[in-house]
């Protein structure tokens, strides 16, 4: 079975529609982002953690020229993954990102839009820091701007300050990082008229009287930045 081209939860380009713009910009934007990671892996094993649909696992194979293992929840991402993107030196395997364990190590470790979806982020990092040999870079990605209450799968919100200080608790240190601006389509969010808006958050305006907290939040953000989504990409190396 194939990964759903009409969720939030990830991203499928072959599955991606024309009339799409709003899925075809987060698709740059990914893209932007694995690019930036490959300009920061170490020479080495490669770890694609939370790796979806593979194009971004496929892309740091070739980038680096050396072996890169994606790894994905979802035996139907892996799947696909494998008979897409499969070729000399990408392994793709179904591992829980939270729980992934081996004993080798990786000299660099990435996972894009991951931990938002994550119920513990913090045993998260700490287990991705654990994993990094001496002297590896992790580079992670994580929007900055609300996004819990519009998408189901995303359990946590996050400013730059705050994640920047969840990682840095584990002992890495900042050596790069890219900000990342996307438009707000509000016609096409109001009307669901793209086929991944379709996942949307439904009856938002009850989910907003049930956390009142969040609308705070989101009004404070448009605000500050308009009808925009900002990410945030960030590249750490732990000490030799």
């Amino acid at each position: 079975m194939e990964p759903a081209a009409d969720s939030l939860e990830r991203l499928v380009p072959d599955r991606l529609e024309a009339r799409d713009a709003t899925g075809l910009s987060t698709l740059a934007l990914h893209l932007a982002r694995y690019e930036f990671a490959a300009r920061h892996l170490r020479p080495g094993r490669v770890l694609d953690l939370a790796c979806g649909a593979g194009y971004g696992t496929k892309l740091l194979a070739e980038r680096s020229g050396g072996p890169v293992l994606g790894a994905d929840l979802s035996p139907d991402a892996i799947a696909y993954a494998r008979s897409r993107y499969a070729s000399p030196g990408v392994e793709f395997r179904v591992a829980d990102a939270m729980t992934f364990a081996d004993e080798r190590g990786f000299d660099s470790i990435v996972s894009l839009e991951t931990v938002e979806h994550l119920p513990d982020p913090h045993r998260f990092l700490a287990r991705a820091a654990a994993l990094l040999r001496p002297g590896g870079t992790l580079v992670a990605s994580v929007p900055t701007t609300p996004s819990t209450d519009v998408n189901p799968h995303h359990r946590h919100d996050f400013t730059e300050r705050s994640f920047r200080a969840a990682v840095r608790t584990h002992g890495l240190a900042e050596i790069d990082c890219l900000r990342q601006v996307q438009r707000v389509p509000l016609a096409a969010v109001l009307g669901r008229s793209e086929t991944r808006m379709g996942d949307l958050r439904p009856n938002l305006a009850s989910w907003y009287a049930r956390h009142p907290r969040a609308l705070l939040r989101r009004v404070a953000a448009t605000l500050r930045h308009g009808l925009a989504n900002h990410y945030l990409t960030v590249a750490w190396q732990k000490p030799a």
